[in-house]
């Protein structure tokens, strides 16, 4: 199976996955086509955040040494708010060319075929903007089901991840 989802994400095809929250929805990161099909079919016009390596964090954002404790809680249900340092690190399409990107590592098993891509890879939970988001593939909507492959690990019990804005003086929690 591992093999066929690692494939597909090269192919840039959209991927229905399981987080340590919720399911997430996503695409490689650096694929601008798979990028915008997932955007459409999102219907969503906010940047999106990535799973990303922690490694490739610190290559690619800025991460000011007075914040590196937020990245210590990385895996987890986090998402970090960062100043994109190489805005060719991603397709423009992920973040709509803002100079900041979320990251984020769930803390979740199948997370690890994500990251063996060593690509950047979109996350976004699996609702249009704005409506209720996924616990089990049951309600995820059938538009998504139809334009997915779906990794199916039953029920899943969190909530959307905690966010840290991380671009200021002062960390800042947004949800």
């Amino acid at each position: 199976m591992e093999g066929r989802i690692l494939r597909a994400i090269k192919r840039g095809e959209i991927l229905i996955y399981p987080t340590d929250t919720i399911y997430g929805m996503g695409v490689d990161a650096t694929n601008s086509a798979a990028v915008r099909r997932l955007r459409r079919l999102k219907k969503s016009k906010k940047p999106f955040s990535i799973i990303a390596s922690k490694s490739w964090i610190r290559k690619n954002c800025e991460l000011p040494e007075r914040f590196d404790k937020y990245l210590k809680l990385l895996p987890g249900n986090y998402t970090l708010i960062l100043r994109l340092k190489n805005k060719k690190a991603i397709a423009k399409e992920v973040n709509l060319c803002k100079e900041t990107i979320g990251v984020r590592i769930p803390k979740h098993a199948f997370t690890k075929t994500i990251l063996r891509t060593k690509r950047p890879f979109v996350t976004t939970s699996v609702n249009v903007s704005g409506r209720k988001f996924a616990k089990s593939v049951e309600e995820i909507p059938r538009k998504f089901k139809k334009s997915a492959i779906i990794v199916d690990v039953g029920r899943l019990r969190g909530n959307p991840s905690k966010i840290y804005d991380l671009t200021g003086k002062e960390a800042k929690r947004l949800r």
